[in-house]
C-alpha cells in the first residue's frame, strides 16, 4: 500500500481536505489524534513527560494539555524533546496500523509532516495551504484563542514556501466547493500514478 504524506500549516483545513478523502473511501490515519491518545495512555510516555515537564504535566484525569502547550511551545528545545518521546511510538502504532489496511494507498496526516522528516517514509506528499490572514481567523474562531497565540503556535512550523519545495501535490484550501474538485481529482491521480 502507498503512503500520502498530508499536512499544512496551523489553520490550513487538513482536517477538512482530510474527511474529503475519507468520503472516497481512502485510509485515513491521522497522528497528532494518535499522538494524544498515547499521551494519555502509554505508561513509558507518561514517566518520560514528567521526567521532562514535572509533576504539574499530568493530572489524576490524564495529560495536563495547557500545560504541556505552555511549556512546548515557547521553547524549541523543549518542544524537541518532546517530539522525540513521542513520535517513535506514533511510528511504530502507525506502521502496525497500515499494515491491517484494504485499498490501494491510505493517507498519513501529520501537523509536522517535513520538519520532523516524516515525508521521507512517505510515496508522496500533499501539502495544504491557505492564506495565513484565514488561517488566523479560523484558529482563532476554533480554538477561541487570540490572535498572539496563534501566531506563537505558527512559529514552531515552516512556511509553506519551504515546504512547497518539499511537497508533490498541493491543495489551496480557501473555497470548500473547489477544494471538494481538488480533492477528488487529486484522488484520481494518485489512483492512477501510483496503483
Amino acid at each position: 500500500m502507498k503512503i500520502i504524506g498530508l499536512t499544512g500549516g496551523i489553520g490550513s483545513g487538513k482536517s477538512t481536505v482530510v474527511k474529503m478523502f475519507k468520503s472516497l473511501g481512502v485510509p485515513i490515519y491521522i497522528a497528532d489524534d494518535e499522538a494524544k491518545k498515547l499521551l494519555a495512555k502509554s505508561k513509558v510516555i507518561k514517566r518520560k513527560v514528567i521526567a521532562l515537564l514535572g509533576d504539574d504535566a499530568y493530572t489524576k484525569d490524564g495529560p495536563n494539555k495547557p500545560y504541556i502547550a505552555s511549556k512546548i511551545f515557547n521553547d524549541s528545545h523543549l518542544l524537541a524533546e518532546m517530539n522525540g518521546i513521542i513520535h517513535p511510538k506514533v511510528a511504530t502504532h502507525f506502521k502496525r496500523w497500515v499494515s491491517k489496511q484494504k485499498g490501494r494507498y491510505c493517507i498519513k496526516e501529520a501537523a509536522v509532516l517535513f520538519e520532523n522528516d516524516g515525508y521521507k517514509k512517505c510515496d508522496a506528499t500533499i501539502l495544504v495551504t491557505a492564506p495565513e490572514k484565514l488561517r488566523i481567523q479560523r484558529v482563532m474562531a476554533r480554538d477561541g484563542v487570540a490572535k498572539e497565540q496563534v501566531l506563537e503556535r505558527m512559529k514552531n512550523q515552516w512556511e509553506d514556501e519551504k515546504k512547497l519545495k518539499l511537497a508533490n501535490f498541493v491543495i489551496e484550501n480557501i473555497d470548500i466547493e473547489m477544494t471538494k474538485k481538488l480533492v477528488y481529482n487529486l484522488h484520481k491521480k494518485i489512483t492512477n500514478l501510483f496503483c
